[in-house]
């Protein structure tokens, strides 16, 4: 049986991802509620998304903390403030430390518009034209300390065509990223997710839940 999850939400930019999660909060797409977004930029328009929902906002700017670590437990104590049980990373564009995964261990997730373990940190999207491969994608992944690792929950595998720009690839991307990430979302709601180790295994009997109708075996694969 699952149960209405409170979600803080960690942006430093346009917010596309956040407003997926938005939508499908609003829509019961998911079990879960946004109870607070933070920025570490104050123009991120991710921002503004939040605003127009009436959910709580919050800037921090890195520049006020002396180190990493600092800035990571301010946000630590926000989030415990709101009483949030999953924390989400969508364009959030700064390595976290220990200080904010160790409280949060196995209840941090970020998407990446890349097949990790291949192609972490910036212009992943270029880095997998540039390498010449016939498989893009993105992942869904629990957060670790290091950049772009940690045990991988989902990911949706599309193909590059000869004619891809970074832009087109991109657009196509996105997409399944909004996709996959509500579906690890409800996944962690239900409690179907169990770290072991690198993999994360997943408890698929009786998937019922409408946000669990986008896994399909079609042009895109989606796999859990």
């Amino acid at each position: 049986m699952s149960k209405k999850i409170r979600l803080g939400v960690l942006i430093s930019g346009r917010g596309s991802n956040l407003q997926s999660i938005i939508d499908a909060s609003k829509n019961g797409m998911i079990d879960a509620e946004i109870a607070i977004v933070i920025s570490d930029k104050k123009d991120a328009y991710g921002l503004v998304r939040a605003k127009d929902n009436n959910i709580t906002t919050l800037i921090i700017n890195p520049k006020e903390y002396k180190s990493r670590e600092d800035f990571d437990k301010k946000v630590v104590e926000e989030l415990n403030k709101c009483n949030v049980d999953l924390l989400l990373l969508a364009g959030f564009m700064r390595i976290v430390t220990s200080a904010l995964i160790e409280p949060f261990r196995n209840r941090i997730m970020n998407i990446h518009p890349a097949l990790l373990p291949s192609f972490p940190g910036l212009d992943a999207q270029k880095q997998a034209l540039e390498h010449g491969v016939r498989f893009s994608g993105c992942t869904v992944h629990f957060v670790e300390e290091g950049m772009d690792e940690g045990p991988i929950i989902i990911q949706a595998v599309i193909p590059v065509t000869d004619n891809d720009t970074i832009d087109s690839l991109s657009e196509r991307i996105l997409k399944y990223e909004h996709k996959i990430y509500l579906i690890a979302v409800q996944l962690f709601t239900e409690g179907r997710l169990k770290v072991e180790g690198r993999r994360v295994k997943v408890n698929k009997d009786g998937m019922k839940h409408t946000v669990y109708k986008d896994i399909t075996g079609d042009t895109v694969l989606i796999n859990v």
